[in-house]
């Protein structure tokens, strides 16, 4: 193998595990959603205790999605979790955002992978993991029940109409 085939296939190895490491600087991409409770983890599952769901997607994922209401391969969507908090606001039956968050997810569209999408939790450590197995609810759920691809499109109200007006929602 010559010099620069090998440093060909090293650049591409680096570059798919940093698609797969912590996605640093996500909070700065675009937002999609907020939703409450929606998280499979059960020890984020805690009896009256509430938490908020933010989804965020890479930007050039979603400029391809609102081209052709599908996503793209490599496209990265993280689930952030965080404490949704009732005391110490001025509303007094409303909630809000508190603290870090408890819990990092990315669903990452790759076509290398066996189903084509893989799901990713990241410890406080924010290192980078395998994806979870295959046999992780997570994977029967979106396949069942994503609208376009196996994501929740349903739940993301500026990319729904969209998937709509393009008839890529199943």
């Amino acid at each position: 193998m010559n010099k620069l085939a090998v440093l060909a296939f090293l650049l591409s190895t680096a570059a798919i595990a940093q698609e797969r490491d912590f996605p640093t600087g996500y909070r700065d991409w675009i937002y999609l959603t907020s939703g409450m409770d929606m998280s499979y983890n059960p020890s984020l599952q805690v009896q009256g205790q509430h938490m908020f769901d933010n989804v965020f997607v890479d930007p050039q994922s979603y400029r391809d999605f609102l081209k052709s209401g599908t996503w793209p391969d490599k496209t990265r969507l993280v689930l952030e979790s965080r404490d949704a908090r009732t005391e110490g606001s001025i509303n007094k039956a409303g909630m809000y955002q508190s603290g870090e968050p408890m819990a990092v997810e990315m669903h990452m569209k790759d076509a290398t992978l066996p189903g084509g999408w893989a799901f990713y939790a990241f410890g406080a450590d924010s290192k980078p993991v395998e994806p979870l197995p295959q046999d992780a609810n997570c994977y029967a759920c979106h396949k069942k029940d994503g609208a376009v691809d196996t994501t929740f499109v349903q739940f993301y109200p500026t990319l729904l109409p969209i998937a709509q007006a393009k008839r890529t929602v199943r």
